[in-house]
Order: structure tokens, then sequence, then C-alpha cells
């Protein structure tokens, strides 16, 4: 057995999971980071390849595995089972929605006080930004709990029907969810499945790896081949064939993840997955910065390797702020603010409400409120499109529905002691 993975069943986690998380969340900083440097730039390198390739299972993987430890609560009373799957994901979604809101004043406002009340407002039906991907697993959560007394193969067909036929209302919500649900669900409904594909990977490592290959030919293939139609750019994005291929792609990093983390390679990819809430939430300020840097100096010229170097300092930024909030002894009176009650010490905390994770996002919004002045020297994304893409940092044809994940799961499994920490 690895040492990540012994470890990790040391903590009380499940060990792919984290380093599942870690390779979903890499792939989606390199995404924004990627797509952001090339439209700086002009041009494309070939970070841009991988990210084509990745864009079929990006977010089906993402919302996969935020339904896999569902179970655990949702028989509970709807109270408890609000506070656990709800209450926190809206708790992320207000405090992070005031954080960029302040850093982009300028642009959410429209330069006026009434302009950012109507800004304020819109956002509560209109996921702001990155942030919908939070906003959805709340909605999800809830439709699920609602749904749990349909016969499974009833609504996973549901689902999987409102994914095939492309439902385009201009709204997120009700875009995202018909686009994404089926993975949630498929999550939730086929875990103990996932889990035991996830054994017989390392069991029969060698039959895994085999077909890890094939897998990756045919997405290569179909991800990176044109289809013709102007509405479905790559083969990829067709009807049926997007389903399939998210499904096959989300099984395939559950398979790579459950392999990698027999070896020493998993354990930046488990770091990542462990405070992937950290980069998911604050990634765009280094990227940003980064980028910023890099473009205006004009001293690296290739524009994959700028990619490269923007979604390392993006990854690794929010994971070194963490640290570094995380263990200083300051900020109590903030830690009051977000501590909103104590809980038993045999009950885990849901995302978020851990004490010592509440008190690094308050920190962190102290800062960005008390430095707002200095964020205006960086180039930040401006108003984003419905799908939540940054205008300047994807093409009209790039777009996927805001493919920009999140981190997810506040859950790790079994025995998990502390869910606060993702």
């Amino acid at each position: 057995m690895g040492e990540g993975f012994a470890k990790g069943r040391a903590e009380g986690r499940v060990p792919w999971v984290d380093t599942a998380k870690g390779v979903c969340i890499v792939l989606v900083v390199m995404m924004h980071a990627t797509l952001g440097v090339g439209e700086a730039m002009g041009g494309e390198g070939f970070m841009h390849s991988a990210v084509a390739f990745a864009k079929p299972f990006r977010m089906p993987d993402f919302f996969l595995v935020s339904g896999l430890f569902l179970s655990r609560v949702i028989d509970r009373d709807w109270r408890s089972y609000a506070d656990k799957r709800v209450v926190h994901f809206a708790y992320f979604y207000l405090l992070w929605f005031a954080i960029q809101s302040v850093a982009r004043l300028g642009q959410t406002s429209g330069g006026s006080a009434e302009g950012f009340v109507q800004h304020l407002a819109l956002s509560l039906v209109e996921p702001y930004g990155t942030l919908w991907f939070v906003y959805l697993l709340a909605v999800f959560s809830v439709a699920t709990k609602l749904l749990r007394a349909v016969p499974a193969p009833l609504l996973l067909g549901g689902a999987a029907l409102l994914q095939i036929v492309p439902v385009h209302t201009g709204w997120t919500v009700i875009d995202e969810f018909c686009a994404r649900y089926v993975y949630f669900l498929a999550g939730y409904l086929l875990a103990p499945a996932i889990f035991r594909l996830a054994d017989a990977a390392v069991a029969r490592a060698g039959l895994a790896l085999a077909g890890l290959a094939v897998w990756a030919v045919i997405n290569g293939v179909l991800a990176l081949t044109p289809s013709g139609f102007e509405r479905f750019p790559m083969l990829a994005s067709l009807p049926v064939v997007s389903l399939a291929l998210g499904a096959a792609g989300a099984v395939a990093i559950v398979t790579m993840a459950a392999l990698l983390t027999q070896t020493r390679a998993a354990a930046p990819f488990a770091y990542a997955g462990r405070h992937s809430i950290a980069v998911y939430l604050a990634f765009f300020l280094p990227m940003a910065a980064t980028r910023t840097i890099l473009v205006k100096t004009g001293i690296i010229a290739d524009v994959g390797v700028v990619s490269a170097i923007v979604t390392t300092a993006a990854v690794l930024g929010p994971l070194v702020l963490e640290r570094l909030v995380r263990d200083t002894r300051d900020g109590d009176a903030f830690e009051e603010l977000v501590d909103m009650r104590e809980r038993g010490v045999h009950e885990p905390c849901p995302l978020g409400e851990a004490p010592g994770e509440r008190r690094v996002l308050g920190r962190e919004l102290a800062l960005v409120l008390h430095r707002r002045e200095h964020l205006a020297h960086l180039i930040l994304a401006p108003g984003v499109e419905r799908d939540g893409e940054p205008r300047h940092d994807v093409r009209h044809d790039d777009l996927e529905g805001g493919d920009l994940g999140l981190d997810i799961l506040a859950h790790g499994g079994s025995g998990v002691r502390d869910m606060g920490r993702p």
C-alpha cells in the first residue's frame, strides 16, 4: 500500500478522493490561466491542447465526486440537512461574492451606488462569476433530497435526458442544472460502485492502465476533432457523445487517482485536493497578477510557457496564503464573526465551518477590504458571461457552461474526522 494511501487512511480520509479533487482543481485553474494568457498574448500554445483534451470531463468529475458522500446526510431532517448541505455553501457563496465584488467594484457597480445594489440583487438569483459552482451545489443538494423517493433508474434517466437535450435559457442555474445534475446524481446513487471501481483499479493495475490508455485515445480524438456543426464545434460536444465522454472521463479520473495514490507522485495533488477550497476561491488573484507581470514585461514570448507559469502560480498562491494565514494567531475578531456556533467534538464540521477554516476565510475578506486599493493595479477579470467565464479569459466558442470547478466536498468518506477541510 502506498505511503500516501496509508497516511490518508490514518487521517480518516479516502486518499484517492483527495487526489482526484487535486487533479481536477489543477485542470480547472489550468483552463482559466491558459485561455486568459492566450487572449492576452493573442495566440495559443501547447497548454491549449491540454485544456481542450480535458474539456469533456473536467466538470463531470467534480460533480461526481461532490455527490459521493451525500448518502451520509440525505435522510436527516431538513434542518440538519440544510445546515450541512445548503447553509455552508451559501456562506461560501456570499462571503466570496462580497470579496470579488469589492475587488471589482468599478466593474460591478457601473460607477454608481444604484448599479452596485442592482448587482447585489441580481447575484442572489444569477450566480456571480466563478461562484456558480458553489451556488449550484446547494441547489443540487435540495433537489436530490426532494426527489429521493423517485426510483433511482427513473431519476438518473431523467437527469441524463436533461443533459442530452441542450437547454439554453440564458439563466445559469437552469442551464447548468440541466447540463450537470446527472453527474452529481451519479456520484450519489452509484457511490458504492465507484468505490469498488477504485479498489478494482488498484487490484488490477495493469488492466486499469490499459483501460486508461484506450480512454485517452478516444477522448483525445473526439475532443480535438471538429464536428462541422456550429452549435457543437467538436465531436465531443455532440449530444449523447458529450454525456458518454463526461461519464467515461469521470471514471478515468477515479481510476487514475486510485492508481496514483499508491505512489509518492500523488502527494502534491492530494495536498491540493485537501485544500481545494482555498485554490478554488482565491486562484484568480495570483493568476491575474502573474499574467499581468509576464504579459506586460514580455520577458517570455512563448504562450505555452507563460500559461504553465501562470497556472503554477495560480495553484500555489492560494495554498501558500492558506498556510500562512492558518498558522498566524491574530484575527480573533474575525473568528468570532464567522464562528457562528460551537459543535460537538464528535460531529464533523461541514465545509468551511471548522473554526480554523472560517478564521482563514474571515481574514481573507479583511485583507481584500483593507487592501482593495492595491488590487486596482492588477488585470482582474472583468464582468462575466452568464456561464461564469471571464470575458477576457475565454473565447466565445470555448465556453462550456462556466467550466470552473470549485472545490466541492466537505466530506472525505466514511469515518471522516474533519469534514470541514475539503
